[in-house]
């Protein structure tokens, strides 16, 4: 007998892939870090919830992305926020939020973060209302539809069977027959809402902070003060750089409608199904004709123009999609961040105003400190000269002046005071002259 993993030896759980192959689960501690395992938390379009720990290419086969979009999710590595549409899949990577989103559920990778808690339970809401009001009827078989899904009569689960598929196509009409969102388009709004409420908080909270801060540095330029504002615009360019990185990326898929035909997952089920049913007749007959050459290649060439034709009919069925409806939801965030980045925006100009003012201050006081020191400076000089005076005098030299002992004391004082008037009199001169020249106010 040939070594391999037995039957047993694999658990299929909700991971299980379309294709219906079982996914290894491993022992417990048999995981080690490297091997892409993570937690995600799956929201099915019944509103419910699931912990579920799977490896990196589980996922790919599940939702049909590639590898470089689910790096997008990595926590481990820093990427901008982003929204992406696939043939399958819708990647979330908004703030706080890394999720992926099929048609029939939500994959939530952060779903531990205490900050992501709001956001699950909104979503959960969202979620719930969307599946009664798009299948009232089903909720009084709920039960048994879903022991149905989890299993056969040989115990194998069918969740992501064609039961799933079934359920996944979902009624776009209300009970009273008005239209609602499809299930991607419900958790894709609770995914901007959530990130547009995120940053209008913290952008309501960094202004009710800096408007004190910088009142404060106005009235009272010091160390203290100015630190604070340096650390309130050092957030300020953060937040503006992350709130300017969501609106790109609205405005980047409200230009582009492939990008948002690409987000209409419900409306390609159908197209995929027919593709899958067409895939597995084809590779019955090839098996069945597998020992003739000629029928086999006619098999390989009827496969390849199949294949042509659905890739054809599932483009043009894309490009033919009405994507008004998106184009409303995403305009109707693109205005709410847009209003968060002009609010920025205006802070953003107050506390470069407020800089210029502070700057215009700070001049101001070194014109008068420059002016102090012209000040000084003239009636250093002014000094000088009467310091000149007075050495004359202290020089050892026969002076007329000191011979006279009644007349010379009385000389003598004259001559120091008319030095210092004299000197008095320089000094206002060239102040003046200063003044005049406009070098002084």
């Amino acid at each position: 007998m040939r070594g391999g993993p037995r039957p047993e030896d694999f658990e299929t759980n909700p991971s299980t892939p379309i294709t219906g192959q079982p996914t290894p689960t491993y022992p417990a501690g048999a995981r080690k870090k490297g091997v892409g395992v993570r937690t995600w938390l799956v929201l099915c379009s019944r509103g419910q919830a699931q912990t579920t720990e799977v490896g990196k290419h589980a996922i790919m086969r599940r939702t049909g992305l590639p590898a470089r979009d689910l790096r997008i999710l990595d926590p481990l590595l820093s990427y901008p926020s982003t929204v992406l549409g696939r043939e399958r899949a819708i990647v979330i990577n908004l703030e706080h939020i890394k999720a992926i989103i099929t048609a029939q559920e939500v994959l939530l990778l952060n779903s531990k973060d205490p900050s992501v808690a709001p956001f699950i339970d909104e979503l959960q809401r969202r979620i719930l209302c969307h599946y009664r009001a798009t299948k009232p009827k089903e909720e009084e078989n709920y039960e048994g539809e879903m022991d149905q899904a989890q299993g056969g009569g040989d115990g194998t689960p069918l969740l992501f069977g064609d039961e799933a598929k079934k359920d996944a196509k979902q009624s776009l009409e209300n009970q009273d027959g008005s239209k609602v969102l499809p299930f991607e388009f419900v958790a894709l709004e609770a995914c901007l809402e959530a990130a547009s409420s995120s940053l209008e908080s913290e952008a309501v909270r960094l202004e009710l902070e800096a408007h004190p801060a910088l009142d404060k540095l106005t009235s009272k330029i010091s160390t203290l003060n100015l630190e604070r504002v340096r650390q309130i615009k050092s957030r300020l360019v953060a937040i503006t750089g992350r709130v300017q990185k969501v609106r790109d990326e609205l405005e980047h898929l409200l230009d582009d409608d492939e990008d948002m035909a690409e987000m209409y997952l419900t409306e390609k089920l159908p197209a995929e199904s027919a593709s899958e049913s067409n895939r597995d007749e084809s590779y019955l007959r090839a098996n069945e004709d597998a020992h003739d050459l000629l029928m086999s290649t006619h098999s390989a060439l009827s496969r390849n123009s199949r294949g042509t034709h659905t890739s054809s009919t599932r483009s043009a069925m894309t490009n033919k999609f009405d994507v008004e409806e998106l184009e409303m939801l995403l305009e109707a965030y693109f205005v709410q961040i847009d209003g968060t980045l002009n609010k920025l925006s205006t802070l953003r100009e107050y506390v470069d105003d407020t800089e210029d003012y502070i700057n215009i201050m700070l001049d101001d006081k070194q014109n008068h400190l420059l002016q102090m020191g012209v000040m000084l400076t003239t009636a250093t000089l002014v000094m000088s000269a009467f310091i000149a005076v007075a050495g004359v005098f202290g020089m050892n030299i026969t002076i007329e002046l000191f011979k006279d002992e009644k007349a010379g004391p009385t000389r003598f004082a004259w001559t120091v005071i008319g030095g210092f008037i004299g000197s008095i009199f320089l000094y206002v001169g060239a102040i003046g002259w200063w003044k005049q020249k406009r070098l002084l106010e």
